[in-house]
């Protein structure tokens, strides 16, 4: 199999982010950046099934040359190969897409994992578009019946499931009530759920083999990609911030307050 991953850069959780006096933009002085967590988990369900089924991992991801920080992390977890998609400029949800479909077309895949979403602006939306730019089937949200203290997560036994034939892949996903399984022919696009793996962690020997590994730059230039902004961020704003807590004396006085100020009763 050839599965194609996505690896965002993105600010990491950690950081005190700000919204600068103006609204334009956050703060990104002193922020320190990660790949994107639900990414991240694409890239373990990657080589697990390339592990389970042979073939390579490649990995992508957009921006300038600081998203190499990521693309050599994927790597040194086991990604054979990175694509280095050299756009510094701004990009809505449908510009990635349009990027990342034309990555698809060269790459030709049998499969697409993408994080649901991202951890910075949590769109939720990159994944659906790409379908629908290829004319794939695609799978939401995937995740497994077990848990992640079970033996088949200690085993590191992949839980997307590709038919012997390599044909299709069966995907179990969340939805609101429970779990929902879903079958696409391939290929197909799959994002990324919480639940679906617990990353490993790069090792010493694969952090020093990441360093030798190929990255191709390309840009949407060469790759033929319409990326102008369709969308317009307008302004950013802080979160009100929240009122302080009060202690009371008994429970009566809890009741009294949830029934009469808060109305939560």
């Amino acid at each position: 199999m050839k599965i194609l991953v996505t690896a965002k850069r993105v600010e990491d959780p950690e950081s005190k982010i700000k919204v600068k006096p103006d609204g334009s933009d956050i703060v990104k002085e002193g922020l320190k950046y990660k790949i994107n967590p639900f990414d991240e988990i694409g890239v373990e369900e990657a080589l697990r099934l390339v592990a389970k089924h042979g073939g390579e991992v490649v990995v992508v991801s957009i921006g300038g040359k600081e998203v190499q920080e990521q693309l050599r992390h994927a790597l040194a977890m086991g990604a054979t190969r990175a694509v280095w998609v050299n756009h510094a400029g701004a990009l809505d949800q449908m510009g990635v897409a349009a990027l990342l479909q034309k990555v698809a077309d060269k790459e030709k895949p049998d499969l697409v994992i993408l994080g649901k979403q991202s951890i910075d602006d949590d769109q939720n939306q990159v994944g659906q578009y790409l379908a629908e730019y290829l004319g794939w089937g695609q799978a939401t949200f995937a995740s497994k019946v077990e848990s992640l203290e079970s033996e088949q997560e200690k085993s590191k036994t992949p839980a997307l499931h590709v038919a012997a034939d390599g044909k299709s892949v069966r995907v179990v996903r969340e939805v609101d009530n429970g779990l929902a399984t879903v079958e696409c022919t391939l290929p197909a696009i799959v994002t990324t759920d919480l639940r679906l793996n617990l990353p490993r962690y790069a090792s010493l020997p694969g952090i020093m083999k990441a360093k030798s590994k190929p990255i191709e730059e390309l840009t949407p230039e060469k790759l033929g990609a319409d990326v102008a902004p369709k969308i317009q961020v307008l302004k950013l704003a802080s979160p009100p911030a929240r009122k302080a807590g009060i202690k009371v004396p008994d429970v009566a006085t809890l009741v009294d307050k949830l029934r009469n100020e808060a109305k939560a009763l």
